[in-house]
């Protein structure tokens, strides 16, 4: 592998050059990623590692069309999208084309964050409100507009929250308000946004928006009750204001039957705005903003002209392009729909063997694993789901864990993904799931140990060693033997666990 510097010294001109909150994937122990093929990536030792993580890697890590017609465009011309060019109407028709008929109208950005900085501007344009709707738990962008609206981030600084952003409870079916049992969660949620804009008219205020990931994903995996979405817009609406779907983390298809998270709620739900980043370029940044004519030409009406230097510049527009082509050519929706079933169906065979397993929540190639301590009072599990995924990765699995509580395993590989990797997923989570439970049985016995005088008392260390000790021997790891993968001395967390 070619490298410019050694594990360690790339650690400490980090440490030195980048800033201190620009955080990595397994803080403790990061791993040195060099190459990557597919749902697969690479170390500089050249172990294999399988990605259950990235949803930028879209259509697969470098795949061969894309990267020919980046190669192509760039021989021939970039530039600015000031100039004329084929290539950004022919992606902005496919795109529209993928849509309801409305939205029709493109703004091509480079970012996700950059899309929805520009959503809030054409939804304030439009009626000149300017007052913000949002999900409790919810992320739309590192951008300062954006971190207004993103309880995700400012619930965790110093920052307020704005008096022109209300927050909604996140319409959660498992731990939220309302939840599975209630005789109609998706009008119950609804209803607090209803709340929130009667309460905003009472202080002569005016909403100019609401805004929610089609499925929340830094908030845990929430997939929205049917009809929430209906009866919030008819709301919104009414109110004058605008729905702003934000799809930079669920689009292109990743729900599987459709291409658009947002189409799962029904035909009679169509957004004003819509929002896309992420694997729209395969790993390139390209984004994009796609609304209808009202609103389009309220914006232009402004006087102000929007101007976008590389949003929708040739190369990125041919990107973009053949990331469409891939996921038709390969029928990429199928197969998030076929493994993504298969993978749920794994999951939920698990959740009936494991306590730690709460819930299991997702559609297609976008799951969440609720860790709870107790299935009951659905207790999250954070210190256990942090443990999983470092374990996972000694396993050679990438895995995040996110949520409010940190306790949710996010699944969100490239569409590539397949049933072999979703069986050898499963697998390892399962050994490390039986592992930890016995160690926290194991934990619990010696607390009753410690009340009952009749009962050999477990010395502390022991306990604190009983995670590591309980681990299969690295040696017998199944991800070598699949993979060829060679041994990892290095034992992780081993008293991380907190119960």
């Amino acid at each position: 592998m070619c490298e410019l510097y050694c594990k360690k010294d790339t650690l400490a001109l980090r440490r030195k050059h980048i800033g201190p909150s620009c955080k990595v994937f397994f803080a403790a122990d990061p791993i040195k990623i060099v190459r990557a093929q597919r749902q697969y990536m690479f170390d500089e030792k050249g172990e294999q590692y399988l990605d259950c993580i990235n949803n930028v890697a879209h259509v697969g890590h470098c795949h061969p069309e894309v990267l020919k017609a980046a190669l192509k465009q760039m021989e021939l011309l970039n530039t600015n999208s000031r100039f004329l060019h084929d290539n950004i109407v022919e992606y902005a028709k496919r795109l529209s084309a993928t849509l309801p008929e409305k939205l029709s109208v493109c703004y091509f950005t480079n970012s996700g964050s950059e899309a929805n900085d520009l959503a809030l501007r054409l939804a304030r344009q439009f009626r000149g409100h300017q007052d913000v709707i949002t999900l409790d738990h919810a992320y739309h962008g590192h951008l300062s507009s954006l971190i207004e609206i993103s309880p995700y981030k400012f619930g965790k600084g110093k920052d307020v929250k704005k008096e022109f952003v209300h927050v909604a409870p996140t319409p959660d079916t498992y731990r939220g308000k309302y939840r599975e049992d209630h005789a109609d969660p998706a009008s119950a949620y609804a209803d607090e946004v209803k709340k929130i804009i009667e309460e905003a008219h009472e202080s002569g205020r005016k909403i100019a928006a609401f805004i929610a990931e089609s499925m929340q994903s830094c908030g845990g995996q929430i997939i929205p009750p049917a009809g929430y979405f209906q009866k919030v817009a008819e709301y919104v609406h009414q109110a004058e204001g605008v729905f702003i779907a934000d799809e930079v983390q669920v689009g292109f298809g990743r729900v599987g039957k459709h291409f658009w998270s947002f189409q799962m709620h029904g035909e009679d739900f169509v957004p004003d705005i819509v929002t896309m980043g992420k694997p729209m370029g395969n790993g390139h940044p390209v984004a994009c903003v796609v609304t209808t004519k009202e609103i389009a030409e309220a914006f232009s009406s402004s006087g102000m002209e929007y101007f976008n230097t590389y949003g929708g510049n040739p190369v990125s527009s041919a990107i973009g392009l053949a990331v469409l082509d891939v996921i038709e050519n390969e029928d990429l929706q199928e197969n998030a729909t076929r493994v993504g079933n298969y993978l749920t169906e794994l999951l939920n065979k698990q959740k009936a063997k494991h306590s730690l397993i709460g819930d299991i929540r997702g559609v297609g190639l976008f799951i969440g694993i609720d860790l709870v301590k107790d299935p009951q009072r659905r207790t999250p599990a954070t210190a256990e789901a942090q443990h999983v995924i470092y374990k996972m990765k000694e396993k050679r699995v990438l895995l995040s864990a996110d949520g409010p509580h940190r306790n949710v395993l996010k699944i969100k590989p490239p569409m590539c993904f397949t049933e072999e990797d979703a069986k050898f997923m499963v697998d390892q989570l399962d050994e490390i799931l039986t592992v930890l439970e016995e160690a926290i049985g194991a934990q619990t016995e010696s607390v009753v140990s410690d009340n009952t005088p009749c009962r050999t008392k477990m010395p502390k260390e022991t306990r604190l060693e009983l995670l590591s000790e309980g681990a299969p021997d690295q040696k017998e790891n199944p991800s070598q033997k699949r993979n060829g993968l060679r041994t990892d001395k290095h034992s992780l967390l081993s008293k991380r666990l907190k119960t």
